[in-house]
């Protein structure tokens, strides 16, 4: 049994195909669970609109979709799960609407996605005076950690994303090792899961998102990791799932989790996947 907790709709307004597709995708290669997570609506544009995210109304339309693919899903045996992208940012100000949506809503699983690239993030590093690499480097991971402390998220997606679009130069984990493992062991005492996200081998940097040996730090300080292909297009479903587990295998890890009502549902993890 394999899942994949990290798929968007259009309603992103970057994604193509339907969540019909996604579900029949899904079927095809053998995955029985499936989440929706499209990013979650903010009320400042620094962190995007129109051709990043839903609008706030159209939250209703996004619960119907989803409801359509869980109808789809049991005729197809796959579980379709109601999850949201939030996002982890470090002022709380700027968290005011979403938390009245997590609230709201009903959802099963909630990502938290620290996007660097958005104005929001960036306008602040330069307010902080934080120009040079490694001091946005530390502040990246020190923010993602205080997220993960915040109880909102389940899991932390893609969350060495600072290695691609533009804001600092990529760089190799073992350089940040200190920094970096101090954030792992606050992500696991605060009790949050991992994203294993094979987006990344698609992007620039060509490796799953985190990279391989902050995977290995990860399952040496025992974190719990979730599965997401972060699909935007139906033929990205379970993208690169047999390099991820043979991955995580080779660094002990012998089982995975999802969230279903916000609970942790944990699963032995297949010895082997052909996509």
């Amino acid at each position: 049994m394999l899942t994949d907790c990290h798929m968007h709709t259009p309603l992103c307004g970057h994604a193509v195909g339907e969540p019909s597709e996604y579900v029949r995708a899904a079927a095809d290669r053998g995955i029985a669970v499936v989440a929706f997570t499209c990013h979650i609506p903010m009320e400042n544009e620094g962190f995007g609109q129109a051709g990043n995210r839903m609008r706030r109304d159209q939250l209703p339309l996004y619960r119907r979709l989803i409801e359509e693919a869980r109808e789809l899903g049991h005729d197809f045996d796959v579980t379709v799960l109601y999850g949201i992208e939030a996002e982890v940012f470090p002022d709380e100000r700027e968290l005011t609407v979403m938390d009245r949506i997590l609230a709201d809503e009903q959802f099963d699983f909630v990502l938290g996605s620290l996007h660097h690239p958005s104005t929001a993030y960036r306008d602040r590093l330069e307010r902080q005076g934080l120009t040079d690499d490694a001091a946005i480097i530390r502040r990246y991971f020190e923010d993602l950690a205080a997220g993960a402390e915040t109880g909102r998220y389940h899991s932390l997606a893609h969350p060495d994303l600072i290695q691609i679009y533009d804001t600092v130069t990529p760089f190799a984990p073992e350089s940040y090792a200190y920094e970096i493992q101090h954030f792992l062991r606050r992500v696991r005492n605060a009790g949050v899961c991992l994203e294993v996200n094979t987006s990344g081998l698609t992007k620039s940097v060509f490796e799953i998102h985190p990279a391989p040996i902050i995977i290995e730090w990860a399952a040496e300080l025992g974190l719990e990791f979730t599965l997401g292909s972060d699909a935007h297009r139906p033929e990205s479903v379970g993208q690169y799932f047999g390099k991820a587990i043979h991955l995580l295998r080779e660094c002990g890890v012998t089982r995975y989790r999802y969230f279903e009502r916000g609970k942790p549902v944990t699963r032995d993890l297949p010895v082997f996947y052909s996509e």
